[in-house]
């Protein structure tokens, strides 16, 4: 036959023509080539053709840069959680939403605007889950509390604890506040008198001191952790909580990988915390019992009626007792890390502005009775009793700081929602499963909302009058304002027009519900501190050596794990005898 009439040889025909005497040998080969190129085509369709070609959302404004298969993750991953969002806030152009690329350029969308923000929290709450992972992994330590539940369940856990975080029972929780925030002063006090350098490491004392709160104003019960460090529930927190490097890489984990694997890797931090969440569970269980049958036993009709959230809680009879774990577990891990994340980001500020501290001080001993800013006297649950919210309420300057605290470090610098349907925010379209990623760090440090002063710390903005520091209802505030109602109250140069531009507790049917407790209880524990100890950075820490590129006192920075709180902080506390004022 003529070459020119031969039939061209097709690459089938060529794989037969190459294995002759086992065609059968073709079907792997075959099988293999067509999954590679399957799992190829997927890859490039999820990394590049979907995001970058046909996504709804490749419009919306995005950073510049990042990797052409990994998007922005690089950055996201080498600098401390919501710094990213922090700048991009300010530096892209937006109309409330800005896109950017994470893992394998998967789509994320910052939602930074007021209008954006009110779609998702309020108008549309119930149309944006937390991220299923995110619950998986957390729930497995804490259980299924109000922190994690959604749709219907969310409403009626909500529903039912609200009378525990009632305005009127924040207020009757203020001598625990009180009690534990000036025994955090007292043994401080004693520590440095022993150790003769005034060297405090803020992590373990806030720590501890804000644990006891926890454990008497929620639970009822005196754990005793600021005198007593090495107490069970002390050590089992912390190992259920440990942010060593094995155990941020198995949390990595359990957020990339299945469920399953989490178990049977043998990664020892893993199993630890396991234990750990295990024991405190039991403890938790203890005292919900001890709760239980104080509320059944009769009582005079002259004792006292136990106001800790736990007791409320029981009270309402909506909680079996396995559900009142979780809450509890729930409160320990959402209010105890937060609030200590708070006050040592306070105690820096404090150090980087001596003038702030002072005039706090003199505020203190000017609306707060002698005897109880007296960190040697007897300040016990009993001797504060008749603490009254009141002397908090009078200090506007106090009440100012640990609002402009709350804004500029919010100790959750962004938390995620995924849309559960079709939907739209401020008019774009959001498709079922995108994920949008709420972030205090960067909406409340945004100059379109805030000003050009977004990113000075600057308590005066929460005042009336920014040189106010009195008046006859108690120190600038408006009368209903106090620890547990904040309120901004806004002047045409100064402060935002929109309450969604202050973020760290959220809004709407999904805001933090322990929001009044967690101003109340910083408000008593930095009242207790700047009354008792003048504080300022070690001399290797900050202050003569300047700031970093973010900001931060050098040396110091962001260090990230259940919260974000200043790193490495180390700092040096002055006894203050009598009513001392200097400076």
């Amino acid at each position: 036959m003529d070459s020119s009439q031969q039939t061209p040889l097709r690459p089938a025909s060529f794989l037969f023509t190459a294995f002759p005497d086992s065609p059968s040998a073709l079907h792997p080969i075959l099988a293999s080539a067509f999954a590679t190129l399957l799992l190829l085509a997927l890859i490039s369709w999820h990394c590049i053709v979907y995001p970058k070609v046909f996504s709804p959302l490749r419009h919306l404004p995005e950073p510049a840069g990042g990797s052409y298969f990994m998007g922005h993750c690089s950055r996201l991953i080498r600098e401390p959680m919501g710094q990213p969002m922090r700048d991009w806030v300010n530096t892209i152009p937006h109309s409330g939403l800005i896109r950017y690329l994470d893992f394998f350029n998967t789509e994320r969308v910052a939602v930074v605007g007021s209008k954006a923000l009110a779609d998702i929290l309020v108008h549309k709450a119930y149309d944006f889950v937390k991220p299923p992972k995110f619950g998986r992994v957390v729930g497995s330590v804490v259980g299924i509390g109000l922190f994690l539940a959604e749709g219907d369940e969310h409403k009626r856990q909500r529903k039912a604890l609200l009378p525990a975080f009632s305005y009127r029972n924040i207020r009757d929780l203020f001598p625990a506040f009180w009690s534990k925030s000036q025994e955090l002063a007292h043994c401080l006090t004693k520590h440095v008198e022993a150790a003769h350098d005034g060297h405090v490491d803020l992590d373990d004392w806030v720590g501890r001191a804000t644990l006891d709160i926890i454990g008497l104003a929620a639970f009822g019960y005196n754990y005793q952790t600021i005198s007593h460090p090495s107490g069970v529930l002390a050590e089992n927190y912390r190992r259920m909580l440990s942010t060593d490097r094995w155990s941020q890489f198995a949390a990595f984990l359990s957020f990339v990988l299945p469920p399953w694997f989490r178990w049977l890797v043998p990664i020892r931090n893993t199993s630890d915390n396991a234990r750990a969440s295990g024991e405190i569970k039991t403890i938790c269980r203890q005292m919900v019992q001890k709760q239980r049958a104080k509320l059944v036993t009769p009582k005079e009709s002259d004792l006292p009626v136990s106001r800790d959230i736990l007791s409320v809680a029981i009270a309402t009879g909506a909680f079996s007792d396995e559900d009142l774990v979780n809450q509890l577990m729930t409160f320990l891990a959402a209010g105890h890390e937060t609030t200590a994340a708070a006050m040592n980001w306070s105690i820096y500020e404090l150090c980087r502005n001596p003038l702030i501290q002072h005039r706090i001080r003199e505020e203190l001993w000017t609306r707060i009775p002698a005897h109880r800013l007296n960190s040697q006297s007897d300040q016990s649950e009993d001797h504060c009793e008749d603490f009254q919210a009141a002397y908090i309420d009078r200090c506007a300057y106090l009440q100012a700081f640990c609002s402009e605290i709350l804004r500029v470090h919010p100790p959750i610098p962004f938390t995620a929602r995924v849309a559960t349907r079709d939907t739209s925010v401020t008019g774009t379209f959001i498709p079922k499963g995108t994920m949008l990623v709420l972030a205090p760090w960067a909406v409340n440090m945004s100059i379109k909302l805030w000003g050009a002063d977004a990113h000075a710390f600057k308590p005066e903005r929460w005042l009336v009058s920014p040189s106010a520091t009195a008046d006859t209802h108690g120190g600038g505030l408006q009368p209903e304002c106090s620890a547990t109602r904040p309120r901004l109250e806004r002047q045409k140069s100064m402060g935002p027009e929109t309450p969604y531009a202050f973020l760290t507790f959220l809004h709407g049917p999904r805001s933090c519900i322990g929001q009044s407790f967690a101003r109340a209880e910083l408000a008593c524990l930095v009242a207790s501190w700047v009354g008792a100890f003048e504080t300022e950075f070690c001399p290797e820490k900050g202050g003569e050596s300047g700031l970093d590129e973010k900001g931060y006192a050098a040396g110091v920075g962001v260090a990230s794990g259940l919260s974000a709180r200043p790193g490495n902080l180390k700092v040096k506390i002055k006894i203050l005898r009598e009513r001392q004022l200097g400076g």
